[in-house]
């Protein structure tokens, strides 16, 4: 897939990242389960929440306030993640990352368990 984002320099990140990368942490903490990975707009192009966080892994700027808030509660949600401290965008895309991959794999298997309850079986009588 080709990336739109721009380049951190230097571990620092430009504002129109840091504010798409807000978008993203609004939309993983308003996603449902069960439906399909969250997408943000970024100048025209439609992006799906997992390349936001991927692209700010190495960012070391500071995350805001409200930022952190929003992560902190998406982070309570999930025992495994409970415990850990949040202090810039990297911190918070690492975990968000895995959080997105997690969800994006129990929604497929739910998914795949379904069909597989619900298929019909031409070899197996009614």
């Amino acid at each position: 897939m080709l990336n739109f984002l721009p380049d951190l320099h230097e571990g620092h990140a430009p504002i129109t990242l840091q504010q798409l990368f807000g978008d993203a942490l609004e939309a993983f903490d308003a996603w449902e389960d069960e439906r399909a990975e969250p997408m943000v707009i970024y100048e025209d192009h439609v992006v799906p929440i997992s390349a936001v966080f991927e692209s700010m892994h190495d960012c070391t700027d500071i995350l805001p306030r409200t930022l952190a808030e929003i992560a902190a509660d998406a982070l309570a949600r999930n025992p495994a993640t409970a415990e850990v401290k949040i202090a810039t965008f990297g911190d918070a895309a690492c975990i968000a990352t895995a959080l997105t991959e997690q969800r994006r794999l129990y929604g497929e298997a739910a998914i795949a368990s379904f069909l597989d309850h619900n298929r019909v079986d031409k070899r197996r009588p009614a």
